[in-house]
């Protein structure tokens, strides 16, 4: 059996936050993922060259969304492992706090085929992976207001 070859990747996104009625709510997108099958997930995405992660984590959330938004503080990084095209791909992921400041979701790429607002609570049901699960559960210890 031949051994994968290794490789780093790193991405940024956010956590963007509203208060609909006294509840918060943040913002998550659904893909495509083979023939029948899609993941809820945050936004996020690979920086261009010489941008840094902040600048990243804006346009990948203003593209994959629709909406403008700004950096409220960095939240934290996860981290995971997949395998693509025999490559072992070690990924990071920085996330910050957001908040929007104009757009709509009807402005969003392609990357996602839909874009929505859920409740915190939500959240633990609809996203597809346990670390941004975890994430989002950070992130609400983390909202004005809040009790740890």
């Amino acid at each position: 059996m031949a051994r994968l070859s290794s490789a780093t990747a790193t991405s940024a996104g956010g956590i963007v936050y509203r208060f609909q009625e006294s509840i918060p709510q943040l913002v998550v997108g659904r893909r495509k993922r083979e023939r029948d099958s899609h993941t809820w997930t945050l936004p996020k995405g690979t920086p261009n060259p010489g941008e840094t992660l902040e600048e990243t984590a804006l346009r990948e959330v203003c593209e994959e969304t629709g909406l403008t938004v700004r950096i409220l503080s960095p939240l934290d990084a996860i981290r995971y492992s997949f395998v693509q095209r025999g490559t072992r791909i070690h990924k990071t992921v920085h996330y910050f706090m957001m908040e929007p400041t104009g757009g709509g979701f009807e402005g969003h790429d392609r990357e996602f085929e839909e874009v929505r607002w859920i409740s915190f609570d939500e959240a633990s049901n609809l996203l597809s992976f346990e670390t941004e699960r975890s994430l989002v559960g950070l992130a609400a210890t983390r909202l004005p207001g809040a009790t740890v």
